[in-house]
């Protein structure tokens, strides 16, 4: 079977043809093909090139715990680069179906970067999901172990949960992201981002990923936690989102829908044997 691998800013996924596929991709799987000691190793799996009524392509985003995501802005630039190396795109902008809504993305750079207009960000709870009444989920209050957090939740297609911190770090991300991304206030699970503030056009997170865990980049946690910044006037509508994989740049329109920049890099391609499903 053959995979194509790249990552943008260090968010690694595997493009694979479905006329490629051989088996089933169960999310056994999965599992196995994104392991980093027992198969390629990944932050995911995207399925492109399906057939699709509504947009040019059409896309399904598979996390490496098996389960499948709504929406990836790092996963739509990366397979967008994957159709300007097909052949299959030029420079003028095209139109990509997920779970989570369609989606425009346009190649820059020679395929280097792309632009890709995410759509709008909602923070009504029926929207994300968020248990309780339908409201705008805005500076609640959540309890995690020994702290209490307060946060902002999102959905641009998938949900999130953006922290605001004074100071953050891959530790804090790691010690309550995974709690976060469980709590029962989320019933379809959380992305979750920690955010600080530097200053009217500059943010920094961290990541936990639903059904990933600890990732280097995000676009959609950057689309999200741009957005909950700008709605909370700590910032502009221009905003680079640093992360420790590297920098996106999110534009907000006025009715909060987003645009996503930011580079993509082709790692390697080949064919992956079955005979790594043989000791699963």
């Amino acid at each position: 079977m053959k995979f194509y691998k790249y990552h943008a800013l260090g968010n690694d996924y595997l493009v694979i043809n479905p006329q490629d596929l051989s088996f089933d991709l169960t999310p056994e799987k999965i599992k196995i093909i994104c392991n980093r000691n027992f198969g390629i190793g990944s932050d995911g799996i995207l399925l492109g090139l399906l057939p699709s009524n509504t947009a040019k392509f059409a896309l399904r985003i598979f996390n490496p715990d098996g389960s499948e995501a709504e929406k990836s802005g790092n996963g739509l630039r990366i397979f967008s680069r994957f159709l300007w190396d097909m052949g299959l795109v030029d420079e003028e902008p095209f139109s990509i179906e997920t779970a989570g809504g369609i989606v425009k993305s346009v190649i820059k750079d020679a395929g280097k970067t792309v632009q890709v207009e995410m759509g709008k960000v909602s923070f009504w709870s029926q929207d994300i999901p968020v248990a309780g009444d339908n409201r705008e989920v805005i500076k609640e209050q959540i309890t995690v172990g020994d702290q209490t957090f307060s946060f902002c939740a999102a959905t641009i297609g998938n949900p999130h949960c953006v922290v605001l911190l004074a100071e953050i770090s891959p530790d804090i991300a790691k010690e309550y992201g995974s709690i976060l991304e469980v709590h029962p206030l989320f019933p379809n699970r959380t992305n979750v981002q920690f955010m600080k503030v530097l200053d009217r056009n500059t943010i920094q997170i961290e990541i936990w990923e639903r059904g990933a865990g600890y990732t280097l980049a995000s676009g959609s946690s950057s689309s999200a936690a741009a957005a909950t910044a700008h709605k909370l006037g700590l910032c502009d509508s221009e905003i680079t989102v640093k992360m420790p994989g590297g920098e996106i740049l999110i534009q907000i329109k006025d009715d909060f829908n987003i645009s996503m920049t930011g580079s993509v890099t082709k790692v390697a391609q080949g064919e992956l044997s079955e005979e790594l499903f043989t000791y699963a």
